[in-house]
């Protein structure tokens, strides 16, 4: 979010509207709404919420009416990343979606109404929260599911589409770079061809990675071990950068059945973020700046053993606005030129081929949490 819609953001105490509606029946139904409702400018301003949201919130009103939507029901927004629900709301359109929203503390459908004046203009729009049943949170992780194995897909076709080519044009440089002079203008352009081909090439082979095309021997492994071991090829990494690492690990084996090697790629990700994120937080040593990590056996609700892996970090938060989006590949939080967007579109398929999932629960400015669920091995 710009510097100027943060100015714009918050309005002081003293100017923030008591009510939008005069004392009577309509006043009366708005407080009675059980759900969160709040009415917003479509620049993302709250001109009012009802006694739900104060509740959901967990904050006063004082703390809610005339903050910006973002800050309210996302937890904030990254500086190179617009808020798409306050891009949305510029739009003075309806819509309906299924989010999780940190700021209310759960998953919600969100209905979007804007409230059209006898001109036609809009300078309100209502925003109605419901919360999901779990069932219906289920239904939506697995229509996410589907739209990212679909994706997979496509991916596995291009990669090898494109995987033949680029190396034909790698080798066909690299035999005119053997024939250049030294030092010479040709010499440079050739490098700079092969230079771009390699780096095309790594994208292709992490594209196949996301569509987990390789090493797929599954067998009985500790989910302790590898997070260990992981831990141990970022130590020193995490030392130089004056992190933390916390280690809360279950006093027994936490088995399961999947591929050492993917899972610890996974592990590798997840901890290369939290890396980044408490960097961008804290770039001086701080004794905030540190990752959570614990391992241990858990039962689900219809009885079943699991294995529960949970990373913690207090760095930036990731905007909620694009949690949905998060595990899509080349979607990145990162600044231009620091990210792929593949990392996290990887772990989220090696964890589904391990039958499990993977979630995310962040709020900007405070944690953020990635949960690893695998079955845990019955052997």
């Amino acid at each position: 979010m710009s510097s100027t819609r943060q100015e714009t953001s918050e309005i002081a105490p003293a100017k923030r509207p008591r009510s939008l509606f005069p004392p009577g029946t309509g006043k009366q139904l708005f407080n009675a709404i059980h759900d969160p409702v709040l009415v917003v400018s479509p620049v993302g301003i709250i001109l009012d919420a009802n006694p739900a949201t104060i509740v959901a919130a967990r904050k006063a009103r004082e703390q809610i009416v005339g903050m910006g939507i973002c800050k309210i029901i996302h937890g904030g927004s990254s500086p190179h990343l617009q808020c798409p629900l306050e891009s949305f709301l510029q739009t003075c359109t309806p819509r309906v979606e299924e989010t999780r929203l940190p700021g209310l503390f759960g998953e919600y459908l969100l209905d979007i109404s804007p409230i059209r004046e006898a001109d036609g203009s809009v300078s309100k729009i209502l925003l109605i929260a419901r919360a999901l049943t779990c069932e219906e949170v289920r239904k939506v992780d697995s229509m996410r599911t589907a739209q990212l194995a679909a994706i997979g897909e496509l991916a596995a076709g291009v990669a090898h589409e494109v995987n033949n080519p680029i190396t034909g044009i790698i080798n066909f440089a690299q035999i005119l770079l053997d024939d250049s002079k030294k030092n010479s203008l040709e010499e440079e352009l050739l490098t700079r061809i092969i230079s771009e081909g390699e780096r095309i090439a790594a994208i292709i082979k992490n594209l196949l990675s996301f569509a987990r095309e390789g090493d797929q021997e599954i067998e009985p492994i500790d989910m302790v071990d590898v997070v260990k071991t992981s831990l141990s090829l970022v130590e020193h990494q995490c030392k130089n950068d004056s992190i933390q690492i916390d280690t809360d690990f279950f006093n027994g084996p936490c088995p399961v059945n999947g591929n050492f090697r993917q899972l610890q790629q996974v592990l590798l990700n997840l901890l290369s973020n939290s890396r980044f994120a408490l960097n961008e937080r804290y770039p001086l040593p701080s004794p905030d700046k540190k990752i959570l990590i614990s391992c241990r056996p858990i039962i689900l609700e219809d009885g079943s053993p699991w294995i529960q892996t949970s990373l913690r970090d207090n760095g930036t938060g990731i905007p909620q606005g694009i949690l949905d989006r998060l595990f899509d590949p080349f979607f990145t939080t990162k600044p231009a030129g620091q990210g792929t967007g593949l990392g996290l579109s990887i772990s989220f398929g090696i964890i589904q081929d391990h039958a499990g999932s993977i979630k995310v629960n962040s709020i900007m400015h405070r944690f953020t949490e990635m949960l690893l669920q695998i079955p845990a091995s019955t052997v």
